[in-house]
């Protein structure tokens, strides 16, 4: 385990241009629950489908009580160590992009720039208008939804749903664009507390892995690319525990002329 640890370190200090991909594991320190293991409100819940959002007000009543469900974990989280080591990466040049399954927000409240952060399922700290495209901050449109059960609307009339993308709904070309584009200028890549299972969004680690970049995974548990040969190296635990120190002690250490 020391051994796979020194490799980490030096990974991370040779690396000018990396590309970062993280999931829930990386903020369940910060007590955002793991919504899809056992308790999690995914195992209580049907998920409610864009399509269904868009045409009926029962199914737009269901996605609000589910968001709410959750409204106050998310508005009331801090970023931890790991988030706040991501950040010092990018302050000392080396990040290129970091692509986020999470929608709690805690890589923006750690620090990370919007010229580096790539959301890539959306945010629950926004609320936007389905036909205007115009974003709001949430608190005042839970309240309302809390008070009358009535879904709000936008001013222009559209119909409000926090900014995440619900099932059935498509990524942001945008964000894919800026994904990939990562992948093909990367010189490591690291996939921390995603079991890398989730698609298409578990597809852009290994684009990079397979155009040459390093591939380190740092995971509670199994993940989907575990037996994968494009990966370079292994680390099991919780990244919290794991990602700070050895960002610390690669910063610490001065690069090779």
């Amino acid at each position: 385990m020391q051994a796979d640890a020194a490799k980490f370190v030096e990974l991370l200090l040779c690396s000018a241009r990396m590309l970062v991909f993280t999931g829930a594991g990386i903020s369940t320190g910060s007590g955002i629950p793991d919504f899809r293991g056992p308790g999690g409100v995914w195992t209580r819940r049907k998920p409610v489908y864009y399509d269904d959002f868009m045409r009926s007000e029962t199914a737009r009543i269901e996605h609000w009580d589910f968001k709410l469900e959750g409204w106050e974990a998310y508005r009331d989280a801090h970023p931890n160590a790991a988030h706040r080591a991501i950040v010092d990466l990018e302050r000392a040049g080396k990040l290129l992009t970091l692509v986020t399954q999470n929608i709690d927000g805690l890589h923006t409240k750690a620090g990370s720039t919007t010229e580096r952060l790539v959301e890539i399922h959306g945010t629950n700290l926004l609320v936007e208008c389905q036909t205007c495209g115009r974003r709001s901050a949430p608190g005042p449109h839970f309240e309302h939804f809390q008070k009358t059960r009535q879904p709000p609307r936008c001013e222009c009339g559209g119909l409000l749903k926090p900014a995440t993308i619900s099932f059935g709904q498509n990524l942001r070309s945008e964000d894919l664009d800026r994904a990939e584009a990562a992948t093909r200028q990367a010189d490591l890549v690291l996939a921390l507390g995603s079991t890398l299972s989730v698609f298409p969004a578990a597809e852009i680690p290994l684009l990079a892995a397979r155009r040459g970049a390093p591939y380190a995974i740092i995971n509670r548990g199994a993940t989907e690319h575990d037996s994968l040969p494009e990966v370079t190296l292994r680390l099991e635990g919780d990244v919290v525990e794991i990602l700070p120190p050895a960002v610390k002690a690669a910063l610490a250490t001065p690069a090779n002329p």
